[in-house]
């Protein structure tokens, strides 16, 4: 039995669980487009950027098929809902920049939702229906030494999907952005206020690539924020999300 089913999260080392001819240029792209990710419309001040988009896998290809998105004054969108889970946002739809065409095309990105998605797991009959896919590319910088960089929501919490995917791309000249595996009912608390007992693990990721998961319904998580290091150069640490969620048929009676 997987680490993610028998403990509600698990810890990964994709750079070396992915190794393939090619890896290293494949992330380079990703790193990259991190460079000049937008800043997020929701966090103004916060010190974040953000892109995100939508696909599916397909059950019987185990292929990802992107989804249309909005356009709003000749710009591409995509929506973002997490219903009562986030409490900055409770109830309402985010609507994002999507991701370039080109970087969805990234083989490692594609490598990264596939393996992510081999290691969820659905009733039969969520199972053989697409699955959604949520893919974050999210960054945090901070160029003084007053900054602090804030992931949303800055609290332990649960997504409202399924599973949850952390993967990072780049962190340098960071201090905070701490991880933390909760049980569920910390959901709303911070490190000040949390039940010591109520924290299953404290880590950092901190190499290219190392991740983890988290099936929602299990445990509660959280990433404290960050401040700039003691080096000249400006903090970042950047990461992709993901997250899973079934494809949910109606109700006709309802």
């Amino acid at each position: 039995m997987s680490h993610l089913k028998n403990k509600g999260y698990a810890r990964y080392d994709l750079m070396q669980q992915l190794d393939y001819e090619g890896i290293e240029a494949d992330y380079q792209a990703l790193l990259d487009y991190f460079e000049d990710l937008p800043v997020d419309e929701y966090a103004k001040g916060l010190n974040r950027y953000r892109r995100y988009s939508r696909a599916l896998v397909l059950p019987t290809s185990g292929q990802i098929e992107w989804l249309p998105t909005l356009t709003k004054n000749g710009e591409e969108y995509s929506a973002y809902f997490q219903g009562k889970f986030n409490p900055e946002y409770t109830g309402s739809y985010r609507e994002f920049p999507c991701i370039d065409e080109e970087i969805q095309a990234n083989k490692l990105l594609e490598k990264i939702i596939l393996f992510d998605y081999h290691e969820t797991f659905w009733k039969e009959e969520d199972r053989i229906m697409p699955i959604h896919v949520g893919v974050h590319f999210v960054k945090l910088y901070v160029e003084n030494d007053s900054d602090k960089a804030v992931s949303s929501p800055n609290c332990f919490h649960q997504d409202g999907e399924p599973f949850t995917f952390a993967h990072l791309i780049k962190r340098e000249n960071v201090q905070g952005g701490t991880n933390a595996i909760g049980v569920p009912k910390a959901a709303g608390e911070t490190f000040d206020t949390v039940n010591q007992d109520d924290v299953i693990e404290v880590f950092e990721i901190t190499k290219p690539l190392e991740s983890y998961g988290v099936e929602d319904s299990a445990v509660s998580h959280y990433v404290s924020p960050i401040e700039k290091g003691g080096a000249e150069e400006a903090g970042v640490r950047s990461v992709i999300l993901i997250d899973y969620q079934q494809t949910v048929v109606a109700d006709v009676d309802d």
